[in-house]
C-alpha cells in the first residue's frame, strides 16, 4: 500500500484542481472523475446516473447503517444504488492498494479509514466561491447571485447527506480530518506547496 490524500472539500472551494496540483507535484496518482469512469465499465450504468447516485442520499427512506454494511435489499432501484457504492468503495481501494495516490471526494477518507489517509477538507469564504464558480463554469455565469447561492448549498447538503449516510459522521467536521483550509487565503499553488511540505 502506498502513500493516500484524501480531499474532502465544498462546491467552490477549487478542491478538484487543488488535488489534482497536488498529485502532480508530489508525483502521485490522481483519482476524481476517473472512479466514475471506472465504475461504468464495470456495472454498465451511465456515468450520469451513477454521478447523480454520489450526489445525493442513495435512497431517499434508507437507513442509515445500510450505508454502512450495503445490506441487500428487495428494491430494484436501491439495489442499484447500492451496487454503485459498493462497486465505487472496491474501486477507490483497489487504486489505492496500487500506488500513491490523491483521491478527491467519494467519501474515500471513510472507505479507506483502515489504511490511514491524511485527510483534507478545502473550504472557503462564499464571496470567493461565488467568484471562482463564475469564472470557471458557463451555467453559473447566467444565474443570478441568489440562484446561485441556491445551488452551491443545494451540492454541498448532498455531499453532507452522502457522507453523513455512508460514514454516520459530520461532513466538514474539523475532527474528522488531519488538515481544514480556507482557500480564500491563499492561490492555489500556495496551498499546494504548505500541503506538501507539511505532509512530506
Amino acid at each position: 500500500m502506498g502513500k493516500i490524500i484524501t480531499v474532502g472539500r465544498e462546491f467552490g472551494s477549487g478542491g478538484r484542481e487543488i488535488g489534482r496540483k497536488l498529485a502532480e507535484k508530489l508525483r502521485f496518482a490522481y483519482y476524481d472523475h476517473e472512479i466514475v469512469v471506472e465504475i461504468a465499465k464495470r456495472t454498465d450504468l451511465a456515468t450520469e446516473y451513477i454521478q447523480s447516485v454520489e450526489e445525493k442520499r442513495p435512497f431517499p427512506l434508507m437507513n442509515i447503517t445500510t450505508g454502512h454494511s450495503f445490506w441487500a435489499s428487495s428494491n430494484p432501484v436501491m439495489d442499484q444504488q447500492l451496487e454503485v457504492l459498493k462497486t465505487e468503495s472496491v474501486i477507490i481501494k483497489e487504486v489505492a492498494e496500487k500506488s500513491d495516490c490523491v483521491i478527491v471526494g467519494r467519501c474515500a477518507d471513510y472507505v479507506l479509514r483502515d489504511k490511514d489517509p491524511f485527510r483534507i477538507f478545502l473550504y472557503a469564504e462564499l464571496e470567493y466561491k461565488m467568484k471562482r464558480c463564475r469564472e470557471r463554469g458557463n451555467d453559473p455565469k447566467e444565474m443570478s447571485d441568489r440562484e446561485l447561492q441556491k445551488h452551491m448549498m443545494q451540492i454541498d447538503k448532498k455531499r453532507a447527506e452522502y457522507y453523513a449516510f455512508l460514514s454516520g459522521q459530520k461532513w466538514g467536521a474539523k475532527e474528522n480530518y488531519d488538515m481544514c483550509i480556507n482557500t480564500s487565503t491563499a492561490d492555489e499553488d500556495k496551498i499546494v506547496n504548505s500541503i506538501a511540505e507539511l505532509y512530506l
